[in-house]
C-alpha cells in the first residue's frame, strides 16, 4: 500500500503548489491564503497544512516546483529551435514568453511582498538568485555562445533584463504587438554583437615586430 499512498500524497502536493501559483498570479500576495490554495486544489486545510506547515513554505516551494518545471520544459524545447538564421530570435522570444508567463507573475507577487518583509525576504532572496542563475545558463546554452567572453555574459544578461522589463510592461495591459517588435529588434542586435565576439575570439593575436 505504501507506493500508491506516496502517489496520493505527491499528486496532493502538486496541486497544492498549482493552485499556489495560480492563485498569486491572479489575485496577488495579500489574497493567496492557505485557505483559498487548499480549496482551489480541492484539498483539506488540515492535509494542506500537513504538507505545508506555513504560508510561507507553500508560497515558497510552489514558486521553486513551478520554476523547475519551466526550466526543464525549456530544456526540452530547446531541441525544437531552429538551427542558423532565426535561431537568436526564436531563443530571444522563448525568453520573453517565460517573463511573461504566469510563473514571473506569480513570482513577481512574491518579490514585492518580500521587499516590505524580513522574514520573507531572507526565503526568497537565495531563490531569486537560483532562478537567475539557471535562467542565465538556459539562455547561454539555447544561444550556443561562450559565456566566459565578458562581452557575450553582458549580452545574455541584457537580454535577460530586457525580457524581464518586458515582463513587467505585460502585467498591466497586454503588450504583445509592441513586444513582438521588440524582440525582432533586440534579435537583431544580439546577433550583430554575439557575431562579433567571435570574430574577435578566432582572430589570431598579432605578432610583436
Amino acid at each position: 500500500m505504501r507506493a500508491p499512498q506516496q502517489d496520493r500524497s505527491r499528486l496532493t502536493r502538486q496541486r497544492l503548489l498549482e493552485a499556489a501559483v495560480d492563485c498569486l498570479a491572479e489575485l496577488g500576495w495579500s489574497a493567496t491564503t492557505v485557505g483559498l490554495v487548499a480549496q482551489r486544489a480541492g484539498v483539506s486545510r488540515g492535509a494542506t497544512q500537513h504538507h505545508f506547515p506555513t504560508r510561507e513554505d507553500l508560497i515558497t516551494a510552489a514558486l521553486e516546483f513551478m520554476f523547475d518545471g519551466r526550466m526543464e520544459q525549456a530544456r526540452r524545447e530547446a531541441t525544437e529551435l531552429p538551427d542558423g538564421e532565426g535561431r537568436t530570435e526564436a531563443v530571444v522570444m522563448r525568453l520573453v514568453d517565460y517573463y511573461t508567463g504566469t510563473l514571473f507573475k506569480a513570482a513577481l507577487q512574491v518579490w514585492a511582498a518580500a521587499a516590505a518583509d524580513p522574514e520573507l525576504r531572507a526565503r526568497v532572496v537565495p531563490l531569486e538568485e537560483r532562478f537567475g542563475r539557471v535562467a542565465h545558463r538556459t539562455a547561454v546554452e539555447s544561444l550556443g555562445v561562450d559565456d566566459s567572453d565578458p562581452v557575450v555574459r553582458g549580452l545574455v544578461q541584457a537580454t535577460l533584463d530586457l525580457a524581464r522589463g518586458l515582463g513587467l510592461a505585460d502585467l498591466l495591459t497586454d503588450d504583445s504587438r509592441r513586444r513582438g517588435e521588440i524582440v525582432r529588434c533586440w534579435a537583431a542586435q544580439l546577433d550583430v554583437g554575439l557575431t562579433a565576439s567571435k570574430a574577435d575570439a578566432v582572430m589570431p593575436a598579432p605578432t610583436a615586430s
